[in-house]
């Protein structure tokens, strides 16, 4: 334990000064630095006698660095794919509002009873036969008059790309 005191004490200002040049960053240039001299203290061993310490110390610095640099890039990456999915979600927003805004031009357009049979098969939710019964027709004349409304709707929608 001596000897990786020795070591901070000697070379810590130096090994931060390197880190700063590095990263310039002051905050970044002091948790490389720690980082630095932990894994020293695990790798102290495989120093050798006659290796320069500064240079050794710098190495591990650097390798450290580098990999705060790839985890950063990868945050960001990731972060830009969640701007990406968002813009996504958002053009989908936009694409689903317009055509909803499209049909509703297309109902604006038909006329009765397609419109009112179209609508309460789809807003109301009623069975054929119920909006049959609203209209004193069939239930099969309810079915036919929806596939109608809905045709004309399919019909208005073709040439719309969103």
């Amino acid at each position: 334990m001596l000897e990786i005191e020795l070591l901070y004490n000697r070379y810590f200002s130096r090994v931060y000064s390197f880190v700063i040049r590095l990263s310039s960053s002051e905050t970044i240039a002091r948790e490389i630095t720690q980082q630095t001299f932990f894994k020293a203290l695990e790798k102290v061993r495989d120093l050798k006698d006659n290796a320069n310490v500064f240079s050794w110390l710098c190495q591990i610095a650097k390798n450290t660095y580098i990999d705060y640099i790839r985890k950063e890039k990868r945050i960001r990456s990731l972060e830009n794919i969640e701007d990406i999915i968002d813009e996504r979600s958002l053009e989908n927003e936009y694409c689903r509002k317009e055509q909803i805004l499209k049909i509703h031009e297309c109902l604006h357009r038909m006329s009765e009873p397609y419109k009112e049979v179209f609508m309460l098969r789809v807003f109301g939710e009623l069975s054929y036969k119920e909006i049959g019964c609203i209209f004193s027709k069939s239930e099969n004349w309810a079915r036919v008059t929806y596939y109608r409304a809905k045709s004309q709707i399919q019909e208005g929608m073709e040439g719309y790309n969103g």
